[in-house]
């Protein structure tokens, strides 16, 4: 019976841990917290003139269960809160070996129970920052709905359209558990510097 309980209260220990993560600071020079899915950063410095969102944004992201050659994520959502406008952001990234991303047909995103939001890649999603891989929704009002639908859901399926490889397309599911305390996070930190 003892062991019984004590096998159950280190149960309860391990799957609340990374509920209870607090913020911590990474040797690279940034804030981080993970957040049950997903990892928020804010660096230590501001930089006005960056010209990649990392000198100027806290960010957090979350990735499906594909890995690339590199060990990263291969499909990954992030989201971003701009420390010098307050604006927030929204971006996929596309990391997968030996495919490319294919823009003439529409990315979707499908939350269950409702119709699937399809983003189109000329009109829907640009690349920012000198980066191909990368794709930002560019209407804010669309952007800001899509944010509120993903802070109420556990979970959301990504289809990316894919050329290159074996199959035209591939789905992706990403865990939204732990985006709303990245958020906090992100806004608690945004204004946190070692300099400025």
């Amino acid at each position: 019976m003892i062991n019984a309980s004590l096998r159950a209260f280190a149960l309860l220990l391990v799957s609340i841990a990374p509920v209870a993560a607090a913020p911590f600071h990474h040797p690279l020079g940034e804030w981080r917290e993970y957040n049950r899915d997903w990892l928020a950063v804010c660096p230590d410095v501001i930089d006005e003139d960056a010209t990649h969102f990392y000198g100027f944004s806290c960010f957090a992201s979350t990735g499906g269960a594909q890995l690339n050659a590199t060990r990263l994520p291969a499909y990954k959502l992030t989201v971003l809160h701009n420390r010098l406008s307050g604006d927030l952001d929204i971006a996929v990234t596309v990391a997968a070996d030996g495919v490319t991303t294919d823009t003439s047909r529409p990315l979707v995103l499908a939350f269950g129970g409702e119709a699937p939001t399809l983003l189109d890649f000329t009109s829907d999603l640009e690349t920012r920052y000198d980066t191909a891989n990368q794709f930002f929704v560019v209407d804010e009002a669309k952007r800001m709905a899509l944010l509120d639908k993903m802070v109420e859901r556990n979970a959301l399926v990504m289809t990316v359209p894919l050329t290159g490889g074996t199959a035209s397309m591939v789905e992706v599911l990403l865990s939204l558990r732990g985006l709303a305390a990245s958020l906090d996070f992100m806004a608690t930190y945004a204004r946190k510097v070692a300099q400025y």
